[in-house]
């Protein structure tokens, strides 16, 4: 395996690149990409024929420079990591000095060479090896082991090749060729034409296309309840329903507890709505406070209807009684329509005579909550 194997080398590599010259002429299918990406990588297998030259340990006693030749097979195993099976031989001519002749290695060994940067770009690297070297000169033929570390870079030409320069240093524990020498070490340089072989790695399907952004929530209120969809816990509520501030729906409580009246008031000629500070217990400005409450509370919510409802104490007949709370329900009901709410939302005015009392009777400040008129509200 000298000059003839050298050009067996030479042809291969060059059959190599053929090959992988008339893959990439092919057409490329349509949805195929025209170059890898730096997060992926090309991981078919792959011939390397290298060429390149040693600085010999002077211990050698050889030619400071030789050429050697090789051949790597190999593939990437992450887009940043390869590993090669390689055989590379030289063949060094030893000085006259010592006797002339010739001093041969065949090395036959596996390397690791770890990337950097885009898988498009010059890529270097960091390489590391392990090898069997077989030597052969006058004194002895025999194997040893040997290591080598260096550094190169790479660079990808075509969808199918790369090529690699690298340099680095191969020691070799060679004790045997020269009984005076325990080992070598060789500085060298080398070239590479990478070749995959193989149909290319589909190119990746293209991203999703980002789906349209949703309307923004709190612009939103589908069901009407001017509560905005993202505030709204209850999304479907039917139309008019009254509903707090989670769009749930809430009950309208209108209290006119405080709006309490005079022992025996209204009198009849009392009923109309300015004279209601006549009739209500003292003192009656909070309870006109109360009322006016009550008419902001049916004009914020214009879908609420109440009945008018009027009550007294037990004091008196059951029939003075009824007309006393109808006066007291038809005061109040005056009062509201006076002040803006349509009389269409006001049921009554009924009176409820001494029915229903909230209150004892048997004292006078229970008797005096009893005298008193309710908006219920109508669900």
């Amino acid at each position: 395996m000298k000059r003839k194997g050298l050009y067996f080398l030479i042809a291969l590599a060059l059959g190599g690149v053929g090959a992988v010259h008339a893959q990439d002429a092919a057409p490329a299918p349509a949805d195929s990409a025209p170059s890898m990406s730096s997060s992926s990588y090309d991981d078919r297998w792959y011939i390397a024929p290298t060429i390149g030259g040693y600085y010999n340990d002077t211990d050698r006693n050889t030619n400071s420079r030789q050429i050697y030749y090789g051949l790597g097979v190999g593939r990437f195993i992450s887009p940043n990591a390869s590993i090669d099976i390689f055989a590379d031989r030289t063949s060094r001519d030893v000085d006259s000095a010592v006797g002339g002749g010739n001093w041969s290695n065949n090395s036959f060994g596996v390397a690791a060479r770890f990337y950097n940067g885009d898988w498009n770009a010059w890529r270097p690297y960091l390489l590391a090896g392990l090898m069997g070297s077989n030597h052969h000169n006058r004194g002895d033929s025999g194997w040893s082991p040997a290591a080598e570390l260096g550094v190169g870079v790479s660079k990808t030409i075509t969808a199918s090749s790369d090529i690699r320069f690298e340099t680095g240093y191969r020691y070799d524990w060679d004790n045997k060729s020269q009984p005076a020498q325990d080992g070598y070490g060789d500085w060298f340089l080398g070239f590479s034409l990478v070749s995959r072989f193989g149909a290319p790695p589909a190119a990746p399907a293209p991203a999703a296309a980002p789906a349209p952004a949703a309307p923004d929530c709190s612009t939103l209120d589908s069901d009407g309840d001017q509560v905005n969809d993202c505030d709204d816990k209850c999304p479907a509520t039917p139309a008019g329903t009254i509903v707090g501030p989670d769009g749930c729906p809430q009950k309208v409580v209108i209290d006119l507890r405080g709006v309490n009246f005079k022992f025996d008031y209204p009198k009849k000629g009392h009923v109309k709505a300015d004279e209601i500070g006549k009739a209500l217990a003292e003192p009656s400005a909070d309870s006109i406070a109360i009322l006016d409450q009550a008419v902001d509370t049916l004009q914020r919510y214009p879908q609420v209807k109440v009945t008018v409802a009027g009550y007294t104490d037990s004091k008196g007949t059951d029939v003075y009684n009824q007309s006393l709370s109808e006066r007291r329900a038809q005061i109040v009901y005056d009062y509201l329509t006076a002040h803006g709410i349509d009389a269409s939302r006001l049921e009554g005015p009924i009176g409820h005579g001494e029915n229903d009392p909230v209150d004892t009777n048997d004292t006078d400040a229970g008797r005096a909550r009893n005298r008193r008129t309710e908006l219920q509200v109508q669900q």
